[in-house]
């Protein structure tokens, strides 16, 4: 079965607007069925917008309709109409020249706000080197002064679903680093628009910032 993007958007959504039981919803955003009872009790994802699958092209109404009118039933995931111009061949992803001197902000980026993914998986994201994520975490990049942490979506490096697939094939590891207090507990709700904005007005724009300072600087 196709996987669901923001499976606990979808489930609020499905929680609220449908009459199919828990182990539906559990079974189609791939969710347990007693987070799907909470979701409705309201003691989980308190403060997430719900996610409507239909409207996303996620789900066909008609498997709606089946799932409404009998429990046994268990919906199928629509395939995007998309997908098959995100599936690539092997190989390296090729870079457009204008894009390629934006690659050191995206790893910044990626590396200050999942740092659960693996060197292996950034270069895949967005076709960069082992050595390229390396000097810049190094701040031995010769162009660490001028580098800005920016989403690699917005620069065009890579799109929202390929992110989204190596976030959630590295939720493992961020699970067991925020045990190991490597990193914070990462929040599944929607904070408002200002908070966000404040978020962003205060994140590191530096690598100094995201980084410390390289060692030799201190003595």
């Amino acid at each position: 079965m196709a996987e669901i993007l923001m499976p606990k958007a979808t489930a609020v959504w499905l929680v609220d607007n449908t009459a199919l039981s828990f182990e539906q919803i559990a079974d189609f955003t791939g969710l347990h069925h007693l987070e799907i009872k909470g979701i409705a009790d309201g003691d989980v994802a308190a403060g997430v917008r719900g996610s409507d699958p239909v409207a996303s092209g996620q789900l066909d109404r008609a498997e709606l309709d089946k799932a409404e009118a009998d429990s046994s039933y268990r919906m199928t995931a629509s395939k995007p109409k998309y997908a098959e111009l995100q599936e690539r061949k092997k190989g390296p992803r090729y870079t457009p020249l204008s894009r390629r001197q934006n690659r050191p902000d995206a790893i910044a980026w990626l590396v200050r706000n999942h740092p659960e993914l693996t060197d292996a998986q950034i270069s895949k994201l967005i076709g960069t080197t082992k050595t390229t994520i390396e000097a810049v975490r190094d701040r031995t990049h010769w162009n660490s002064p001028n580098i800005k942490p920016t989403d690699p979506v917005t620069l065009g490096l890579c799109t929202q679903i390929d992110l989204d697939a190596q976030v959630s094939k590295a939720s493992a590891r961020r699970k067991q680093m925020e045990e190991d207090g490597q990193v914070m507990i990462e929040e599944d709700t929607l904070k408002p628009a200002d908070e966000q904005d404040m978020d962003a007005a205060n994140a590191p724009t530096t690598l100094d910032e995201l980084f410390g300072k390289p060692k030799g600087d201190d003595e």
